[in-house]
């Protein structure tokens, strides 16, 4: 390694350092300022810092590239990334570019949509310091950073969730959160010393090349992986801790969409970040297969049966989490990172867009009609992908499982379309949907080489079981929503998926009645008429 070149790798990662320190500054200075001048100026020098943020990461993701062409065994970003703190790779890229475009897109968003409310210098700062905490998780070589930026994560937005503190619904949601956020937390600090006690070091560099040299496995890494699969279930917001994702609707709609897009994903960039300190399939995996297909299942269900745009919202950013982490646990790392990215992107646009989607919806409730037309053209759009695969069993890496998600997601988009759709609508669509396959392809060709190598990851035998099994339930259970007419086990199906089959409702009573002890306010969700946000007065 020449000293130009590490020189310039230098310059490259202190410049990729500065975005999230000044935001944090700028943070700081917003709140502590009153004059509306420069309040302003801080709206437009944080969108810059953004732009600046994106940048930095392309020059990085071109240092990157360099060394794969480079023929030296150490990389010229080693060295001073280590002086730095930084863990400059493929997936820190990719994740930082996407967390700055949508916090650039979002704060654009926000300095329109909070012009004259009297919470708006109050989201500024927050929103800032959670993208700079966001930013540190992603780019830290050091693994108590790491956990340091997950707690900063989560109390930075719990200030963005009671962004109107007079609203009681509002705080008992956040409040809420913040409960299972802080369990997230020990889990995560757990695994972060467990780690430690198996490698002896907390930087994560360090852990890896451990790893790759010698594999190995002890009983601290077992329940490290246990801890970290938990600790993103939470985060996911899986199945039983769902509850919370569902009452925090009650924020402005920038907070929201931060939240979907760049906060509740956390969980699966964590295992992105750590899979390779473990030794193959572990417990952990295990757990984030189960919670995640069943939540996968049971969140897309209940979706279909949503007429609140942003309930619908809320349940499919949970199954997509579901998904997220059964691919984790199947372990599709590039695949899963890809669902990350693209999920983050979908999402910040569907809350943005809310108010014109529930506009252009308002056409009443739809009928819910058997469409055959719609079945036959998804079975149809769904064979030939399922015959594009079964020529290029490389871009499911030859497993059955990552194939059924495809298929399906290709089948699901065609038999969405409403009832009344002309044919050539319908066959529009469906070639739209067939061409997800040739895309899938070409943005695996481009993410891949950013996930570590795992070839030699190994899938047991119950893992395909459990996965297949998830996948025949949920096809089965659609159907007969969708196409069972308005028999008695459909309609039954609607009324109780309808309802998330009430399995938040154990975790949510004791975490709402921790919630009022917190804000000593067992009585703050009795509302006077016509007055939704007002507490009642005691008499």
């Amino acid at each position: 390694m020449s000293n130009l070149a590490l020189f310039l790798s230098t310059l490259a990662l202190l410049a990729w350092l500065a975005a999230p320190a000044t935001l944090a500054v700028l943070a700081g200075f917003s709140a502590w300022t009153r004059n509306p001048l420069k309040l302003n100026h801080c709206w437009r020098l944080a969108e810059t810092l953004l732009v600046f943020s994106m940048g930095t990461t392309l020059l990085l993701a071109a240092a990157l590239l360099i060394d794969l062409q480079s023929t030296s065994a150490i990389s010229s970003l080693a060295v001073p990334g280590r002086w730095f703190g930084l863990f400059p790779t493929g997936i820190a890229a990719w994740m930082a570019l996407m967390v700055g475009f949508i916090g650039w897109v979002i704060l654009r968003f926000s300095e329109r949509y909070l012009r004259g409310d009297p919470g708006r210098e109050r989201f500024q700062p927050w929103f800032l310091l959670t993208i700079a905490c966001v930013l540190a998780l992603i780019m830290t070589n050091n693994l108590l950073v790491l956990a340091g930026a997950w707690v900063g994560v989560s109390i930075s937005l719990h200030q963005l969730l009671t962004l109107y503190p007079e609203r009681p619904q509002a705080r008992m949601a956040a409040v809420q959160k913040f409960i299972v956020s802080r369990f997230g937390d020990a889990l995560v600090v757990g695994g972060v010393v467990l780690l430690y006690l198996h490698h002896g070091t907390f930087y994560l560099p360090d852990m890896i090349l451990a790893q790759n040299a010698a594999p190995s496995s002890s009983l601290a890494l077992t329940f490290a992986s246990v801890a970290f699969a938990l600790a993103a279930i939470l985060k996911c917001a899986q199945i039983p801790f769902h509850g919370w994702l569902l009452r925090v609707m009650e924020a402005p709609t920038p907070v929201s969409a931060l939240l979907h897009a760049g906060v509740i994903n956390l969980g699966g960039f964590l295992w992105l970040r750590l899979f390779p300190v473990f030794d193959g399939f572990t417990v952990g995996h295990l757990i984030l297969l189960v919670i995640g297909g069943l939540t996968a299942v049971i969140a897309v269900l209940t979706m279909m049966t949503q007429y609140s745009v942003k309930h619908a919202l809320a349940w499919s950013t949970c199954s997509q989490m579901g998904f997220m982490l059964f691919e984790i646990g199947m372990g599709a790392y590039t695949l899963a990172l890809l669902h990350l990215l693209a999920h983050s992107l979908y999402k910040a646009h569907s809350f943005l867009a809310s108010g014109r989607t529930v506009k252009a919806s308002a056409v009443g409730v739809f009928a819910r009609e058997r469409s055959f037309s719609g079945l036959f053209w998804a079975l149809l759009t769904g064979g030939l992908s399922a015959a594009i695969l079964l020529q290029f069993p490389a871009l499911i890496e030859g497993n059955v499982v990552f194939g059924a998600l495809l298929v399906l997601a290709v089948s699901s988009a065609v038999i969405a379309v409403p009832p009344g759709a002309t044919t050539l609508s319908r066959a529009r669509i469906a070639l739209l949907a067939l061409l997800l396959v040739p895309a899938y392809g070409v943005l695996h060709a481009l993410v891949g080489p950013a996930v570590p190598d795992h070839a030699q990851f190994e899938i047991p035998f119950v893992a395909y079981g459990i996965a297949l099994a998830f996948m025949g339930v949920l096809v089965s259970m659609s159907a007969l929503i969708l196409h069972g007419g308005q028999s008695r086990l459909s309609r039954d199906l609607w009324k109780h998926f309808s309802k998330g089959l009430y399995l938040e409702l154990m975790f949510d009573r004791v975490t709402h009645r921790l919630a009022s002890e917190a804000l000593n306010a067992p009585n703050m969700l009795k509302r006077i008429p016509h007055h939704p946000f007002t507490m009642e007065k005691r008499s």
